[in-house]
């Protein structure tokens, strides 16, 4: 009987995506697409990726770019420290002179945990360290039938050990992406391709009709509701905006004046919503255009209106954007 292992790999030799940072065995562009796509779908990040690769083509060109140009070409993307520390690892690489070659070297890099450092490891330079995120939760839960709720640290080692002896040492990184997209494709969230899937006679789920009760979820954080205004503050073709410090979400981009509560105030809309991870976001929009100029609150500054396209900035001032006359 074929087993798992290559079950998978035969899958993935027939099935697997066409991707482009899968044509190279490239750390640096292994590396980019591996934080790139932390909490992004493909669809969106190769995009990203692409625009990446054009702007800072090796890690000594993202090293020495500025933390604007980087916060700038990620805007869009969302959790911001990803790009935060995408920069600061590539200024480590920069200055160690080459991109690390093993296991604890990569997950010494800003921002790379063991999963990240699994993934490009393998596949880059063919270690032995197998992944393990949502997707191979997924998948191993349901085929050889694991209860373990998802999340909590007994599962971390339990499936982590399980997709550690499944791993082939001589096609590692093939195994891990072939595990990552079968649990994308095939293996899916909801309405899985049981029907058509060359694992169905081996499975633990299918047979005991759990397909739809694993892998069992471990509780979620609580989403908290914040509430707050954007003003945007027009005045002779400029407006303020300010820099968000560290400790709270969109460090490092920028955006206009913050619950001002001044008169002359124009609604432009209100209650808008969006939505974060943990947290939903309720804002109202104002136009501010005073006949004098006002003093700014301190750490604003003036820019004009037709610079605004060079500064990194939230999607919700984004959305405010878009409601100005």
């Amino acid at each position: 009987m074929i087993s798992f292992t290559e079950t998978i790999l035969d899958w993935y030799a027939a099935n697997g995506r066409d991707l482009p940072w899968r044509h190279t065995r490239n750390p640096y562009a292994i590396w980019l697409s591996e934080i790139i796509l932390q909490q992004t779908r493909i669809a969106q990040g190769q995009a990203y990726w692409e625009r990446f690769m054009a702007a800072f083509p090796d890690v000594q060109a993202l090293a020495a770019a500025s933390e604007d140009e980087v916060l700038r070409l990620w805007q869009g993307l969302g959790y911001y420290s990803r790009a935060r520390n995408l920069h600061a690892a590539a200024r480590q690489i920069a200055e160690l002179g080459h991109f690390p070659d093993t296991l604890e070297g990569i997950r010494g890099l800003k921002g790379v945990g063991d999963y990240t450092a699994a993934a490009i490891g393998s596949i880059a330079f063919g270690l032995p360290a197998a992944v393990v995120d949502g997707n191979v939760y997924r998948v191993l839960a349901r085929h050889f039938g694991i209860a373990t709720p998802v999340g909590s640290t007994a599962a971390k080692k339990e499936f982590t050990d399980l997709a550690a002896r499944l791993l082939p040492a001589d096609r590692p990184g093939d195994f891990n992406q072939g595990m990552m997209d079968f649990g994308a494709v095939q293996c899916t969230p909801a309405a899985p391709a049981c029907l058509l899937c060359p694992l169905a006679g081996s499975c633990a789920a299918l047979a005991t009709g759990q397909v739809d009760r694993l892998p069992v979820k471990a509780k979620g954080a609580a989403v908290q509701t914040r509430r707050f205004d954007y003003v945007y503050l027009r005045f002779q073709g400029k407006t303020a905006i300010h820099r968000r410090g560290a400790g709270d979400i969109w460090e490092g981009l920028y955006e206009p004046l913050v619950n001002d509560q001044r008169p002359g105030l124009t609604l432009l809309q209100a209650g808008v919503k969006h939505q974060l991870t943990h947290r939903t976001l309720i804002c109202d929009f104002y136009l501010w255009e005073p006949q004098q100029e006002p003093v700014l609150p301190e750490g604003y500054r003036w820019i004009e209106e037709t610079e605004l396209d060079r500064y990194a900035k939230p999607r919700l001032f984004e959305l405010l954007l878009e409601k100005l006359p």
